[in-house]
């Protein structure tokens, strides 16, 4: 062992294996320099670090000079040497082709990274920008403080080169500043200067933002879903324990191998054109199963348990993307002739299967036609094969004795806690003679919850890595859950507190499913759903299906589907149009199997034929309710029925639908981030009552806080047995949301011993301090008064789920809240544009530390509605105009998303007639046609002046329907008229260009 490695405590298993995650870290005990560090001190320090471990320094002090490097390194890498005139074709052709985006560099990097290119003596040779094959080839350097000219001149802290190449990018903060800091930076550089015409850093492909105490790593990728604060990561050991000091980082993160392989091995440009960076978790699980092969064809355990195992990573934490990466490395062992990547195809939605048909058309359809399968195993150059259970089931009994049996397979199971015990698994299982199989769960059978004596472990071997909820929920990769236990009627408390399996079946039609309990149960849905999904916070009668969450509603059977359909049909028919929910189901024919452990959900399948006539009836109506909505054609014949479940599982995801009732399907497996409340009436218990839950708990934004739960039924001991199962004794604590009175009057978190404030008492010190919030002056008052006001939006933002605090009486009238909420804004917009001249006088105060809760203040937006809707009272009440106009001013700059619309509305109020609209449709109407002809008047004035082309106009008005410019790829270049490249001309026109589209998309967006 080296010396590092005896010094860092690099152990056990990353020798054994190669692995490049710690078994476990331990830095040894050393004397700290207590003295103040600064940002250029942090920086020097990293520097000096990757010094040591191998990096080169290379001085960058122009762009021009980081092209010169690219080209040294490049030669080098693939013995070549390019003449002038070959070197500037080769970047024309392919390093810096004209209108390559991120998306493309991005591409280049994790798919395309060998080019054929042909020298000028009619030589053809394979250049390739990093080499995958012999990660030690590659060459590693470190720059900093480059200099970069778009829209304004940045200067970047710390660059690694691979091969010349910037592929990632340290921002760096000093010690005690908020860490968001630095990921704002990073996002303000990628907006003005990282994607400039001719800019290496297009290829960057992760960022790793420090303060010296906390670091964390994530992708470079265009994904607006992606690119929240939530999303970055922690680098951790192989036990989970997070590595956060910056030294530590470097020692491990950027040991030039366990770079390298994250670079070539831990990425995956998915589908979507999205980068995803593995987590740590992933990594070593991944490792552990790659090593347990190799080990176990050493000792010839080959077709026994003890030659896998299985991975316990909780639900929500990207099982399907660790299994099939390892599947995909697995088939890189030179003795391993097929690797079998094996779903249950109840468990795909539509995303994971558009994944695995690019990757292998027709490899996970519903069909029972193995001809394929067969073909695809048969293949001599195909390492790997996707499949459903089902099928491979299916050609093991239709090929008894096939030669494959006798190769050395493996086999990896996704979602393994759904196919475990079943016929399909033990058929496949004998058939197989040289297997090593794998199983990923989020919910192991144990012996506790097993009714058969079968366990996870019994089936696939011993637990070779475990991420569980606790840790999940600790590095903030799935949310806690709020469980409510709601009782609509005293009359069906008893049956509803019954835990009998048998007694349930009898009190199920008699008492559960009574059409006066539906009909309270549906009454009260529709009465919070608003609050529960966060719809109230955004309400706007045109826009409203954009914002906001949805949910589900677990229910325990096909009859109890159909008779809360029919009842949610029923009550919304009185409910005026726009505050009527989308309600869809999907139900289809549960074998009556008998249970291999407790709790599992019946498991569903695509028969629809087995069902009997009148749920059959029912779904084809149900169908003919969502073609009736989406102007599509599905219906319950053959594989149609399967079409509707991808199109239902899209539907849900893009939130067009409100609330999906579901008897088993989508309980498990189904991933919709913006899924964050359940409603159940089932009697759900262990792994079961897991799963189910954690529909909700899928991080999204800072506005998503929790899953909520909303019991019909009393589950409270059933949750609690569940969470000791699947965590320990005290993960009841960790898992489960503190009480409505806890956040009301504050509590202690008994884990980290840290004190969260009540709100009333956060109300009350704004109130005392702050009475007048527009007249603060001093900069120290305007620092208190953000840090106040942001840990109550913090606060609201979860007290607004709890039904109770509907009935709170206001410590803050609205008024002051209107007055905090824009005085909020406006210092935070100083911080960002400061105004010419200066602040306020004074000591100057330091903000860094401070992170303003823009997602929050969202949450409570003032929107155009309201808006309009207080013109039309004001001027009905004849009050002058410009008291009208003053009024309307302070609602609107108490709004993020109103104040870009103050000229828009001003001018509207100068050029209506207000006294001739007499209600809200005419003032919307009104409003919207003046507001069509402003938009298409700016967008004209824009392309005239800018001399735009003839597309520009339709990618503009894309841009303001999805809220945003997309700049990354090459569509905003087409629209640009032809501008010298000399100087930075073209890229100074399309900034300028850029920020013009942007103030329009700010103004007219959702109009």
């Amino acid at each position: 062992m080296s010396e590092e490695s005896i010094k860092y405590g690099q152990a056990t298993i990353a020798e054994m294996t190669g692995g490049i995650i710690l078994a476990q870290f331990k830095k040894l005990p050393c004397a700290h320099d207590p003295s103040y560090q600064s940002e250029a001190e942090l920086e020097r320090d990293l520097i000096q670090n990757l010094n040591a471990q191998g990096y080169e320094s290379f001085k960058a002090g122009s762009n021009q000079d980081l092209y010169a490097n690219v080209r040294v390194q490049l030669e080098r890498l693939n013995g070549v040497t390019f003449t002038d005139k070959e070197w500037d074709r080769f970047l024309l052709e392919y390093l810096d082709a004209p209108n390559d985006g991120m998306v493309e560099k991005t591409r280049k990097v994790q798919e395309d990274h060998i080019y054929d290119f042909t020298f000028d003596d009619g030589r053809v040779k394979n250049i390739q920008i990093i080499d995958k094959k012999n990660i030690h080839n590659n060459f590693l350097q470190v720059t900093h403080q480059v200099t970069q000219t778009g829209k304004h001149q940045n200067r970047y802290d710390v660059t690694i080169l691979v091969n010349g190449l910037p592929l990632v990018h340290i921002e760096l903060k000093k010690r005690g500043v908020n860490l968001h800091e630095a990921f704002n930076q990073v996002h303000r550089y990628s907006k003005e200067s990282f994607n400039i015409d001719n800019s290496l850093y297009k290829y960057v492909q992760i960022f790793v933002i420090s303060n010296g105490t906390y670091t964390r790593y994530f992708a470079n990728t265009t994904a607006q879903n992606k690119n929240h604060y939530e999303f970055t990561c922690e680098w951790a050991d192989a036990k989970n324990k997070a590595i956060r000091d910056l030294e530590d980082f470097t020692k491990t993160f950027f040991e030039k191998r366990v770079l390298l392989e994250v670079l070539t091995k831990y990425c995956v440009f998915d589908v979507n054109d999205t980068l995803l960076i593995m987590r740590p978790y992933q990594i070593a699980a991944t490792e552990r199963i790659l090593w347990k092969i190799r080990s176990s064809y050493e000792t010839k355990k080959a077709g026994r348990p003890e030659a896998g195992g299985f991975i316990w990573h909780t639900t929500g934490s990207g099982k399907t993307l660790t299994s099939f990466k390892a599947a995909r490395l697995a088939t890189g062992l030179d003795f391993i002739d097929k690797v079998f990547f094996v779903v249950d195809r109840k468990d795909l939605d539509y995303q994971t299967m558009k994944e695995y048909q690019r990757f292998q058309p027709d490899s996970v359809n519903g069909s029972k036609d193995t001809k394929e399968l067969k073909r695809s195993i048969e293949k001599k150059d195909n390492r790997i094969v996707v499949t459903t259970i089902q099928k491979l089931n299916e050609f093991v009994k239709k090929n008894p004795g096939h030669e494959i049996y006798d190769k050395q397979c493996v086999l990896i199971y996704d979602e393994c806690h759904r196919s475990q015990f079943g016929d399909a698994q033990k058929n496949i299982r004998k058939s197989f003679k040289k297997y090593y199989q794998f199983g990923f769960t989020g919910t192991p059978i144990f012996p506790e919850n097993s009714l058969g004596g079968e366990t996870t472990s019994g089936v696939f071997g011993a637990q070779l890595h475990s991420y569980v909820i606790t840790d999940a929920i600790r590095d903030g990769k799935v949310l806690k859950f709020k469980v409510d236990y709601n009782n609509i009627k005293a009359q069906f408390r008893g049956a509803e507190r019954e835990e009998d399996e048998k007694k349930l079946k009898k009190l199920e039609n008699k008492m559960l499913l009574h059409p006066e309990r539906i009909a309270e149960i549906v009454k009260y849905i529709l009465r919070v759903f608003d609050t529960k999904t966060h719809r109230n916070d955004f309400y706007d009668l045109k826009h409203r299906r954009l914002n906001g969450f949805n949910a589900m509603f677990a229910v325990q059977s096909v009859e109890a589907a159909k008779l809360y359909y029919e009842e949610f049909e029923k009550q919304q028919a009185c409910l005026p149009p726009e505050k009527r929910l989308k309600v869809a189901t999907i139900y289809s024919f549960a074998a009556n199997e008998e249970q291999r452990a407790i709790g599992e959900i019946a498991d569903e399948n695509f028969d629809v034929s087995a069902m009997d006539s009148t749920a059959k009836e029912f779904l084809d109506k149900v169908i003919a309710d969502y073609n009736g909505y989406f102007k599509s054609n599905f219906s319950t014949n053959g594989n149609d029925f399967q079409n509707y479940y991808k199109d239902l599982s899209l539907k849900v995801k893009q939130k067009q639908v409100d609330l999906l009732i579901v008897v088993g399907m989508f309980l498990t497996g189904f991933d919709a981030p913006t899924l964050n409340t359940l409603f159940v009436d089932k009697n759900l218990r262990y792994h079961g009552l897991i799963q189910a839950f954690s529909r909700t708990n899928r991080i999204l934004n800072k506005v998503k806080t929790f899953g909520n739960i909303v019991c019909f039924r009393d589950l409270e001991k059933a949750t609690r047995d569940a969470i000791k199962t699947f965590g320990d004794e005290n993960s009841v604590n960790i898992i489960l949301e503190k009480t409505y009175d806890e956040y009301m009057h504050g509590f202690k978190d008994e884990e980290t011993g840290k004190a969260t404030r009540g709100y009333i008492d956060i109300c009350n010190e704004l109130v005392a301090k702050f009475p007048e919030p527009t007249e603060i002056e001093l900069e120290a008052d305007k620092k208190e008064f953000v840090q106040l006001f942001g840990e109550l939006l913090r606060s609201e933002n979860i007290l607004r789920n709890f039904d109770e605090f509907e009935n709170f009486e206001k410590i803050i009238t609205d008024r002051q809240m209107q007055d905090m909420r824009s005085v909020y804004v406006d210092i935070r917009e100083s911080l960002i544009r400061p105004r010419p001249g200066g602040g306020s006088g004074g000591e100057e105060v330091d903000f860094s530390d401070v992170e303003f809760e823009i997602d929050l203040l969202k949450t409570d937006e003032i929107n155009l509605d309201y808006i309009l809707a207080l013109i039309l009272e004001k001027s009905k009440e004849n009050e002058d105009i410009d008291s009208l106009k003053a009024e309307v001013r302070r609602v609107i700059r108490s709004s993020l998303g109103t104040r870009a619309k103050e000229d828009l509305i001003m001018d509207f109020i100068n050029a209506t007639r207000l006294s001739e609209l007499k209600n809200t449709d005419d003032i919307l109407e009104s409003f919207y046609k003046f507001a069509r002809r402003e938009k298409e008047a700016k967008i004209q004035i824009l392309v005239d002046e800018e001399k735009l082309k003839d597309d520009s106009k339709r990618f503009i008005e894309r841009a303001i329907s999805k809220g945003y410019v997309d700049y990354a790829g090459d569509e905003l270049d087409r629209i640009l008229p032809p501008t010298s490249r000399r100087q930075g001309a073209r890229e100074k026109k399309k900034e300028s260009v850029l920020d013009k589209i942007r103030k329009i998309v700010e103004v007219f967006i959702g109009i």
